[in-house]
């Protein structure tokens, strides 16, 4: 196995297409929905959704190799919304004070490297350096593959729409630990 190095960094204009690319390719391979607009709009515009809001990022990792985008990461300060997500989920995690996890997503070549886990290490610094989170909140689809293991040993689940009477939109909704900044 050929042993790659990767580079994490925040995106730049410069990385857009190539992180638009990886996003997109994610939702229609792994994800199997396709282009949502109610879901997927950061994608089509990342610069408004992650680069211009202060409290927001994108980071990208870039193959050390070819020098491409081949991960990307996301935070942003917008709470669930109810609906879709439960309302106690929504209560929860209030916009402005939770940094929600979005868009951790890496080629399936360079998976099992531990990109994605040093992606989140990235975001979850992000977070604790901004001062006015108190949480951090992501779901997930537990139909792709590695997902829920993923994320279990990263955080724990607060609301399973799977044990709900209807299944809900059938995702886990998971709070991560926010890191402290003092040693």
């Amino acid at each position: 196995m050929q042993v790659r190095c990767y580079c994490i960094r925040p995106a730049g204009h410069d990385d857009l297409d190539g992180a638009r690319a990886v996003m997109l390719d994610t939702v229609y391979r792994d994800f199997g929905t396709g282009y949502v607009p109610r879901w997927h709009g950061d994608i089509v515009d990342p610069a408004a959704a992650y680069l211009t809001p202060v409290r927001h990022t994108l980071l990208v990792a870039l193959d050390g190799v070819g020098g491409e985008v081949v991960g990307t990461a996301a935070l942003d300060s917008r709470g669930p919304a109810h609906p879709p997500n439960p309302r106690q989920v929504a209560e929860r995690f209030p916009s402005g004070g939770t940094a929600q996890l979005r868009r951790v997503y890496v080629r399936p070549e360079h998976r099992r490297r531990g990109l994605a886990r040093r992606l989140v290490a990235e975001l979850l610094a992000f977070a604790a350096a901004d001062g006015g989170y108190r949480s951090v909140y992501l779901h997930t689809d537990p139909a792709v593959e590695g997902a829920e293991g993923f994320w279990r040993s990263l955080g724990k689940v607060v609301h399973d729409e799977r044990e709900d009477p209807d299944g809900g939109q059938r995702i886990i909704h998971f709070e991560v630990p926010l890191p402290s900044l003092t040693p």
